[in-house]
């Protein structure tokens, strides 16, 4: 999935995954631990992923043992390679765009998705937000994990100063929110919000790194990206902008109940 693109123009979080990094969420995994903690998923549960990308998440939703678990994504290589971690016949990927995953009403009890909402307009933001509520049944829950920009009266200008240059070196539209624009899109789609979990987000620090990859993962991102032309200047690149904002740019965690 990754031939496409030159390693100039690669999106950020594929040219980190070829690189060999593993865990692609803005709180890292400690956070995507914490939410499936909090959504407490079940044998009673019916699991919806929104575009599972490496599938490093569904791996550890199968892991709870759901009833069923449905992966959803546009992108045909990547379900081919998602469907090799399927060991049940209720575990499913199938291609389709997350604003219309072709699911029925009322089909889950868990919607999920990390780092989908922030590389979208707001527009197909508010289109997922509708399809998660859709096809979930009454007080069934839906679960972010995303960019998050504060403090929430933080000026439109510096918003803008942030995502333009975020945009730039990751190299896909990025649009994070403030807590509290996430939390009215969510109302506005229907969902109460209960559970707000926020994290710094440290995606390229070398703790983080350690923790999410272990000490030879580190040392394979590192390998791959000092032998791969360009690729380390790209990574400087990200890490530099994610420094430079520190202060204004989180990891967020929101579950929302369907009213």
């Amino acid at each position: 999935m990754f031939e496409e693109y030159s390693i100039d123009k690669m999106p950020g979080h594929w040219l980190l995954a070829r690189m060999g990094k593993r865990v692609l969420r803005p709180g890292g995994r400690e956070l995507t631990l914490k939410m499936l903690d909090e959504l407490d998923i079940g044998m009673k549960d019916t699991v919806v992923e929104f575009a599972p990308g490496m599938g490093s998440t569904a791996k550890l939703v199968m892991e709870k043992k759901p009833g069923r678990y449905f992966g959803v994504d546009q992108n045909e290589e990547a379900i081919e390679h998602l469907s090799g971690l399927c060991s049940n016949n209720g575990y499913k990927f199938i291609k389709a765009d997350i604003t219309d995953s072709g699911l029925r009403d009322n089909f889950a009890t868990v919607v999920l998705g990390e780092a989908v909402l922030t590389m979208q307009t707001d527009e197909r933001k508010e289109r997922i937000i509708k399809e998660a509520h859709r096809i979930l049944e009454r007080g069934g829950r839906y679960s972010i994990h995303e960019i998050c920009l504060e403090p929430d009266n933080l000026g439109e200008q510096a918003k803008d100063r942030i995502r333009k240059e975020l945009s730039g070196e990751i190299r896909v539209n990025a649009r994070p929110l403030t807590a509290e624009e996430w939390k009215r899109m969510f109302a506005k789609a229907g969902f109460r919000v209960e559970i707000i979990l926020m994290r710094p987000m440290h995606l390229l620090e070398p703790s983080r790194l350690v923790r999410d990859e272990g000490i030879a993962g580190v040392g394979r991102i590192i390998y791959n990206a000092l032998t791969t032309r360009g690729a380390m200047k790209r990574v400087s690149g990200m890490r530099k902008v994610f420094n430079k904002y520190e202060k204004y740019m989180r990891a967020i965690n929101i579950i929302g109940i369907k009213e």
